[in-house]
Formats: structure tokens, sequence, C-alpha cells
């Protein structure tokens, strides 16, 4: 009896670790596993619960087009995207996503609402700052950012979000951009970098990162 009253109890607790595991678990091998899970319980590692990161290291991702996000992910996993931040944390962790689960992160941070980030930088490196981004630098040929990611950085369906990303982060991508061929997918991205100083990277970027980020 002992031992049918235990296997019995045995079986309950399976059942119950069984219902519970997906919604907690970290297995990105598991096409079970819902979007939401997977972005609080791997992704928020580097990204935070909501898209909002404390590091310069990673992106911002909340209030990121859906658009975006979704060609970001699909590239990693096809590994396409080859900037070595990319590939280093991005390459294993899309592997296995599903096209639902690829879309599900997508929506997720989307709708998650980007945190105001602190000012970095002089008055006068952000006023620098702003004439590019609102009207290009014409004698190189550089279009103003507005033409693409909105007067606000909000993003435009495949043209991402810039809006209040990390300082850090936002001048080692336009790095990329101008010195590699790591990122494919940002061939007009090299053309518009192309006769950016680092002082006017400094500059754009400082702007860029103290946008409104409550502008949706």
């Amino acid at each position: 009896m002992k031992l049918v009253l235990f296997t019995l109890a045995g079986a309950g607790a399976a059942l119950v670790i069984g219902c519970s595991s997906l919604e907690r678990s970290r297995d990105l091998g598991d096409p079970r596993v819902p979007a939401q899970t997977i972005a609080q319980q791997v992704c928020s590692s580097c990204h935070g619960m909501t898209g909002n990161t404390i590091s310069p290291n990673f992106p911002n991702l909340a209030g990121q087009t859906k658009a975006y996000l979704t060609a970001q992910l699909k590239e990693f996993k096809s590994h396409s995207r080859q900037d070595p931040a990319g590939f280093e944390y991005m390459w294993g962790l899309t592997r296995s996503l599903t096209e639902a689960q690829i879309e599900g992160l997508a929506d997720y941070y989307a709708h998650q609402r980007p945190e105001p980030q602190p000012v970095q930088g002089p008055a006068s490196r952000m006023d620098a700052g702003r004439q590019i981004f609102e009207n290009g630098i014409a004698a190189r040929n550089t279009p103003a950012c507005t033409a693409c990611h909105g007067e606000q950085g909000q993003g435009n369906e495949a043209f991402p979000r810039i809006a209040g990303q990390h300082l850090g982060y936002l001048v080692k991508q336009l790095t990329v951009f101008q010195l590699t061929n790591q990122r494919p997918d940002g061939a007009v991205m090299q053309t518009v970098t192309h006769g950016l100083t680092r002082d006017d990277i400094d500059n754009v970027a400082a702007y860029i990162q103290a946008l409104p980020s409550a502008s949706r």
C-alpha cells in the first residue's frame, strides 16, 4: 500500500511540475514554451524584464517596432547578422526558436513601455547632435536621421526605434555600420555613416540617447 501511495503521489507531483514548467521554462528547444515566458525567463537576463536594460552593452527592446525585432531575430537565427556581440549572445539563443515564438517575442517587446534615460553629455554635444539628427550634413551627403527613424526617433516598421538607447550601444552600432560588413541589412546605414567623424558619432548618439522615450 505504501508503494502504491508513493507512486500515486509521485505521479501527482509530476503532473503539477508538468503543468507549471512551461510557464517558467528556460528551454529554448521546446516549441511549446510561450514567447512571454522566454522573454521573462531568458531574455530578461540581458534586456530586463520589460525590455528596459540597465547595461549599455545591450539594446533596450521596449517599444521597438515589431517588424524590426522580427527581422533581427530571424537574422540571428540564420547567422546573417555577424557583429561580435550579436553572434556571441544571439546565435545560440535563437537557434531553435519557432516562427511563432519569434513573432511572439517581437510582439511582447513592441508593447512594452520604454523608460526615460538620464541625459548624458554636455549641451554643446547635444546641440551638434540635434543638427545631424534633424538636418543631416549636406556637405557630406549625410541625410537626416529623421528621414527613416521618425522625428522622435520612434522608428517606422523595418526602421528601428533608436530613441532612448544607451549612449555606448549607439556609438558601437554606428561604428559597426561605418567600418564593417557585419550587419548585412545595414547597407543604407553604411552610406549614411560613411562621412561621419568620431565627434559626429558621439554627438548624434548623445542626442538620440536623450530623446523622449515615452513618445508612443
